[in-house]
């Protein structure tokens, strides 16, 4: 039976699994990593862009659901997505632990060795931060009630893009899913993730991926951002009362025939539910929901859903056969009451 490993050990072994990637990322200005009391980074020309994301057991995610490895993954793609929507390069992350004494009740979750589990949502984290082509930095390990991993990540740009700058005429694009996440969690919920059809729902839940090369695209053409994690109309209303406008989704492009759509009906079919649905009220997909001038030219990954108006109450609006009409602002608020389901 192997030792537990204490915490000198443990983070002896962190920054030895964080260390080849801090070694091929250290033209991001990186001075000082793991292993003293705060890291250092060398300031650049452009402004920096700092976020931070939590992940908590129980309200994000389900022990039994996801791997610890595909957990430490997760945390740091959502957090990185902050940075994608202002059209940010990532710089460094930092990652703070919260280990529950108990351990988590799933078969996948070194539940005993609490060293075990660390290192294993570190290898997810490492993962992520490869595909990012950036790396730890620093963070922190504790016990706590529950497991909880709480993502920072740090970035720059020359010109950061912002929710306000929507204007009447702008076009409305979406790069990446809207609502393919949600149809994984759906299947996940209804212990169905092991069903061929619905693979491709249940990888976009547990492994999103932060839209970078959209992000940087989006800088160069884009008038306002903003990355759909709590669901398309709650984040399509947050850019519109931010820039004071309209903003229209139309129901023929949002439901249109991209890959992407193809692949959440053919999952909002098996599961009965709408497609319209999962399309405006499902969250955690990452995608890129940007407007930018008529006259634009956003490149390849970006489809156009919708456009902007001039508003005397901003907000979110649909627009169908069947007219116009305002959308709720439903998606996830962790302080909402009335939430269901986890998000």
């Amino acid at each position: 039976m192997a030792v537990p490993l204490d915490e000198v050990e443990l983070i002896a072994k962190l920054s030895a699994l964080f260390a080849s990637s801090r070694e091929r990322a250290d033209s991001d200005g990186t001075l000082l990593g793991i292993g003293d009391d705060a890291a250092v980074l060398a300031p650049g020309l452009e402004p920096l862009i700092w976020s931070v994301d939590t992940q908590v057991a129980g309200v994000h995610f389900r022990g039994v659901w996801l791997t610890p490895e595909e957990l430490g993954y997760r945390a740091t793609m959502s957090a990185a997505s902050d940075l994608a929507a202002m059209g940010a390069t990532p710089r460094g992350v930092l990652a703070s632990l919260i280990i529950p004494a108990d351990g988590e009740p799933s078969d996948s979750w070194p539940a005993s060795d609490h060293g075990a589990l660390v290192l294993a949502i570190a290898r997810g984290q490492r993962e992520a931060c490869d595909r990012l082509g950036t790396h730890v930095i620093g963070g922190n390990l504790s016990r706590g009630g529950e497991l909880s991993v709480t993502t920072t990540v740090l970035g720059s740009a020359a010109r950061p893009l912002r929710r306000d700058g929507a204007r009447a005429g702008d076009v409305v694009y979406l790069a990446g899913a809207a609502g393919l996440a949600k149809a994984g969690l759906l299947a996940l919920e209804a212990q169905r993730e092991d069903e061929t059809a619905l693979a491709a729902a249940v990888h976009a839940w547990r492994r999103p991926e932060a839209r970078m090369r959209e992000g940087a695209l989006a800088a160069g053409f884009a008038s306002s951002a903003i990355d759909v994690s709590d669901g398309l109309a709650c984040d399509a209303r947050r850019l519109a009362v931010a820039s004071g406008v309209s903003l229209i989704l139309e129901e023929e492009r949002l439901i249109g025939d991209t890959a992407h759509a193809l692949v959440r009906d053919a999952a909002a079919s098996l599961l009965g539910c709408s497609r319209l649905a999962l399309a405006l009220m499902g969250g955690e997909d990452y995608a890129l929901l940007v407007t930018a001038r008529a006259d634009a030219v956003p490149g390849s990954g970006f489809v156009r859903i919708g456009y902007i108006e001039e508003a005397q109450e901003p907000g979110a609006f649909l627009a169908s056969a069947a007219g116009k009409s305002a959308l709720s602002p439903d998606g996830f608020d962790h302080f909402r009451s009335a939430n269901t389901g986890i998000s």
